[in-house]
């Protein structure tokens, strides 16, 4: 239930263009709608500024394309994440306004949220493989409506190529840093600026970084101050930080 929806038919009421028996009738579903294998929570974007996020591991190609059906519906706006090809396909099909973020295995259903912040979320990956987790914290900030830019290989193992940039660095509003292997990057990117930055550990290494849990040690472990930490491969809860933060 969007913010503006809402305060539209309340205003509807008051004029006299709706009565409260419709008005009644469009609450209804508040704060939830049961789908039977959902709940969806059509109260969230009213609480937290942007409608539910599906997750699509776990669902059928049916189930989402009837969740995105309600949400859009409701919301003008849907974002799903993890989301294979052939579930990308079927949502685009059914949803010609549907976007497919591939790197970041990510759909988008209509326009973003309008641009607002106050500055820039600056998206830094260590290496190439990092990118998929990287990409999914840019368009989740994205279409929450946070001006996004990326920055991407620029890991410790060739230093120089982060240090060329810096400008760039202390231009961000907020930076999320994305690394695997040791998961170092973090931590050099927290000493040099004086902004927020959002540490996510990816499970990209060999077999001793145990599938993140080493990146994660090192960046909640760092003395590089304010750096927080999410879970691994966690590129959406990043973007979604970071969003909140640039308000």
């Amino acid at each position: 239930m969007e913010a503006n929806w809402l305060r539209e038919l309340l205003e509807n009421v008051r004029t006299g263009q709706v009565n409260p028996e419709d008005a009644m009738a469009r609450l209804r579903s508040f704060p939830y709608e049961d789908l039977g294998f959902a709940r969806l929570d059509s109260h969230r974007s009213l609480r937290k500024g942007f409608p539910e996020v599906i997750f699509c591991p776990g669902k059928t190609t049916e189930q989402i394309v009837q969740i995105v059906d309600r949400i859009r519906s409701r919301e003008g706006r849907v974002l799903a994440a993890r989301a294979a090809p052939e579930v990308a396909e079927a949502v685009q099909a059914a949803f010609p306004d549907a976007t497919y973020h591939a790197a970041a295995r990510m759909v988008a259903v209509g326009d973003p949220a309008p641009r607002s912040g106050r500055g820039t979320v600056l998206v830094v990956s260590a290496g190439t493989a990092d990118i998929p987790v990287a990409d999914e914290a840019a368009v989740t900030a994205e279409m929450m409506g946070s001006p996004v830019e990326r920055l991407y290989d620029v890991g410790v193992a060739g230093i120089h190529r982060l240090f060329d940039n810096h400008e760039r660095l202390f231009a961000a509003n907020v930076l999320v840093v994305v690394a695997g292997m040791e998961g170092a990057l973090a931590s050099v990117v927290a000493g040099l600026v004086d902004r927020p930055i959002i540490a996510v550990p990816t499970s990209i290494g060999y077999g001793a970084s145990f599938g993140g849990l080493s990146a994660l040690l090192t960046m909640l472990n760092s003395c590089s101050p304010g750096m927080s930490v999410v879970n691994i491969d966690n590129g959406f809860g990043a973007g979604y930080q970071a969003h909140l933060i640039n308000q």
